[in-house]
Parts: C-alpha cells; sequence; structure tokens
C-alpha cells in the first residue's frame, strides 16, 4: 500500500468511473486500475464490484474512511512541517456557491497572493449541503455556506447576516395596485415591508435555500403567488425586475454587487418576515482536527474583514414617488 494508490482509490471512489476518474487526473485507465489492483492484493479482498456497474464494497467502504482519515493527516503533516520550516507554501482548498465565490473571492485573493505568494488557492463549487461533507471529509479546508445544523466534527464561523430586499418595478406597483395603495406601501418602506403587502404582483422566483424560504413564507401566509419566471438563482431573477417585467428578492451582498446596474425605476424594499429583518445567516466551517497553518488564519482573517466591510456597505434603496423621486441612504 502506498499513499498515491489511496489517493487514487479515493478519486475513483467519487466518479465511479474508471474513464472519469483517469482523465480528470491525467493517467491512464490501466495506471489507475493497476493502483486500484495493488490495494486488492494489499488488503486481500476487492474494493469495488465491477458489475452491473462500478460501485464500493463494504470493505471498499471502510477503505475509504481510512483513506479520507490518512489524507487528512498527511495535509495536516504538510502544513505542520511547512509552519516549522517557514515555506509559507501549500494549498488552500475554499468551496462555495458560484455566486459567494465570485462575491468574496475577488476581495480576498489580492491581500492573501501579497503575503503568501507561494500558497495556491483552489476553488470548488458547490452547495452548502454539499460542501459541508466536503469538508467533513477532508477535501476542504474551508467552506463559506449558509449557516445550519453541522456535524460535531466541524467549526462554524458566522460572519455575515445579510439582509433581505424586496425589488419592485415601479411600473408593476402602479399597475397592480392604487395610487392609494402605492402611497401606503411606500411609507410604510421606511420601517420594512412584507410580502403579503404585494400578493399581487408577478415574481420572479428561485428555486435555491432562499427561495424555499421565501416559498414558506408564502405558504404560512396562505398566499398563491402569481409566479412570472422561475431560475435558480439572483444572476437570473433580477434582471427580469430592471426589465420591469416581475419583482424579486435579493440579497444585500448581490445589491453590494450589482451597484449602479439595477435601473433607478426599481423600488428596493428592506423585507420583514413578522415584524423582523429577514436575513440569510453565512459562516465558514472547518475541521476541528484540521490544523491551521499561518495562511489559513490569514485566509479566515481576511474572510471576515471583507464580510464586514460588504455589511457596512450601504445599499441605496430608491422609493419612487408618484410627482417626486426620492432617494434615500439605507445605513
Amino acid at each position: 500500500m502506498d499513499l498515491t494508490s489511496l489517493y487514487y482509490f479515493q478519486e475513483l471512489s467519487k466518479d465511479l468511473n474508471m474513464t472519469k476518474t483517469a482523465e480528470r487526473l491525467y493517467i491512464s485507465q490501466q495506471t489507475l486500475s493497476n493502483h486500484i489492483q495493488r490495494l486488492e492484493q494489499y488488503y486481500g479482498t476487492k474494493l469495488f464490484y465491477r458489475k452491473p456497474s462500478l460501485s464500493l464494497t463494504c470493505a471498499g467502504e471502510f477503505v475509504l474512511s481510512f483513506a479520507q482519515v490518512v489524507g487528512k493527516e498527511e495535509r495536516n503533516l504538510k502544513d505542520i512541517l511547512s509552519d516549522v520550516e517557514h515555506q509559507e507554501r501549500g494549498t488552500l482548498r475554499v468551496g462555495a456557491s458560484m455566486a459567494r465565490g465570485t462575491q468574496f473571492l475577488p476581495r480576498i485573493l489580492p491581500d492573501f497572493h501579497q503575503m503568501y505568494p507561494r500558497v495556491e488557492v483552489r476553488f470548488v463549487e458547490g452547495l452548502s449541503q454539499g460542501l459541508e461533507r466536503q469538508t467533513s471529509n477532508g477535501e476542504l479546508d474551508f467552506a463559506l455556506v449558509l449557516s445550519d445544523r453541522y456535524s460535531p466534527d466541524l467549526v462554524e464561523h458566522e460572519f455575515l447576516q445579510d439582509h433581505i430586499y424586496l425589488c419592485v418595478p415601479e411600473n408593476l406597483l402602479r399597475a397592480y395596485y392604487t395610487p392609494e395603495e402605492v402611497r401606503e406601501r411606500k411609507i410604510q418602506a421606511v420601517q420594512g415591508v412584507e410580502l403579503r403587502d404585494f400578493d399581487r404582483l408577478p415574481f420572479a422566483l428561485m428555486t435555491n435555500r432562499l427561495g424555499a424560504r421565501i416559498q414558506e413564507i408564502f405558504t404560512r401566509e396562505h398566499i398563491q403567488p402569481n409566479v412570472f419566471f422561475t431560475a435558480p438563482s439572483t444572476a437570473q431573477t433580477l434582471p427580469m425586475c430592471t426589465k420591469g417585467l416581475a419583482a424579486c428578492y435579493c440579497t444585500h451582498m448581490n445589491l453590494v454587487e450589482k451597484r449602479g446596474t439595477v435601473d433607478a425605476n426599481v423600488n428596493i424594499f428592506p423585507l420583514y418576515d413578522q415584524g423582523v429583518p429577514l436575513v440569510q445567516k453565512l459562516s465558514l466551517l472547518r475541521h476541528k482536527q484540521r490544523y491551521l497553518t499561518h495562511f489559513a488564519k490569514y485566509f479566515m482573517d481576511l474572510t471576515f474583514q471583507v464580510a464586514a466591510s460588504i455589511e457596512k456597505t450601504p445599499v441605496r434603496w430608491i422609493v419612487q414617488q408618484p410627482a417626486v423621486e426620492k432617494s434615500v441612504e439605507n445605513v
């Protein structure tokens, strides 16, 4: 047995496809097959069923757990030795959704690479549940995820309360509500609005976790939303809003990123639920047994600094008045 064979076995366990894994690792299928056979000979048992399709045997499941532990410990040892020798080199594997990766990494990496130019940052895209699993089994050093209840082997650092806003095109507001109703909702907007106050509007909804949360509110309020459009993320729904086709909801972080691109005819209201501001809590996950190098600690510090900067950045929410446009800076 050697670490390379264990590594190839672990990678094949992800794909359960010899051709796909060999191509991803830039090795031949024969080389990959030889490493698997070497492990099976070493342990004296089959690790994969070959038919009807590739799958782990019971013994293979145990070897996979062992390989994950060995991989984590080897990375820990490399990081410890790097710190001891002041090499300040290595690899940092960071997981996040594409949106959060796009929002955070460009703000973090310039300072990080200036401090640690010999450290490679590898980005892994995924959803919170999958990223939690990858952090737990040692495939990721950090994961930027939505806060939740996580397995006891993980440490959660909550770093951002991301407020949710309701974005309503002025033309739709006037089309679906009387002038008096429009006036009332805009006066109320200073204190925040609730979804039930805009139940007549056509909506662009999302299929992500925030979308599920919004749908729960609609259901609890006994509202059947008028669904104009459904998509995975704000990247698709916000353009529908700026074109005046549908109302949508958007996080503070997304609005900060889109500053200057949201049409002035879109009303942006702080969204409340049962009198409480609606927020998404973001967390940084790490494995509690994972050794924190100097560069890993610095990456964490930069993440928290960037989050604090985003949270403090005001969203300019615009309430269109019937006669006069009024802009209010929300701090």
